[in-house]
């Protein structure tokens, strides 16, 4: 992956407000992961009597400078979903899911580890979600434009996590990048807190996305 050197005109958002940003990162990950510690544990204990595997899944995901960084999940699928090798864009009914793993998905309780990330600078609270390097070639040969996504760091929530759903096709994909571009054009922090309360008024509120 390359490095997006010149971000004048694609980055609305400053020094100043960079700073803050991941103030705000790093203070709201921190407290999440302590206020959150009890459901934090429900879920392992629920993860490990519904079947073996870990609980916790690792994947390398594309960031920051175009660099790699490992992004973590709670498990939803079976060990085996990928058994062939051959990386498989998940599905809003997949049938690799476990019966733990579609409540957590369906509810992007999945995502809670990624507060860690978060906390270490691998991702912010808002950003465009990270994808594997076999899906970002596939998306630059259609739109060589989502180079341009790596000025930033990927978040956990975003505008098209909100309003695309699963990207499960590369039509998806493509809208996606379409909303993510859009967002790195016009990204404030006022922006941001829109987003999070969106958010977590979506989770609270059992709301699918």
């Amino acid at each position: 992956m390359s490095v997006v050197k010149n971000t004048a005109n694609i980055d609305a958002m400053g020094d100043f407000q960079k700073g803050v940003k991941r103030t705000v990162d790093i203070v709201g990950s921190f407290l999440g992961l302590l206020l959150l510690s009890p459901i934090y544990l429900i879920i392992y204990i629920v993860q490990k009597i519904d079947g073996k595997g870990p609980v916790i899944y690792s994947q390398e995901r594309i960031g920051l400078h175009g660099k790699p960084f490992m992004i973590y999940k709670y498990r939803t699928m079976v060990v085996d979903a990928e058994d062939n090798g051959v990386p498989q864009l998940a599905q809003q009914d997949d049938d690799r899911l476990t019966k733990v793993g579609k409540f957590l998905r369906v509810h992007h309780f999945d995502e809670l580890p990624q507060l860690w990330n978060v906390l270490v600078g691998d991702m912010s609270f808002v950003g465009y979600r990270p994808e594997r390097k076999y899906f970002i070639d596939m998306i630059m040969k259609e739109n060589p434009d989502y180079e341009k996504l790596f000025c930033s760091r990927p978040g956990v929530t975003s505008m098209a996590t909100l309003y695309n759903g699963y990207t499960d096709s590369m039509e998806k994909m493509l809208q996606r990048l379409d909303m993510d571009l859009d967002y790195l054009k016009n990204r404030s922090l006022w922006l941001d807190m829109k987003i999070i309360a969106k958010t977590i008024l979506a989770v609270v509120g059992w709301k699918k996305f």
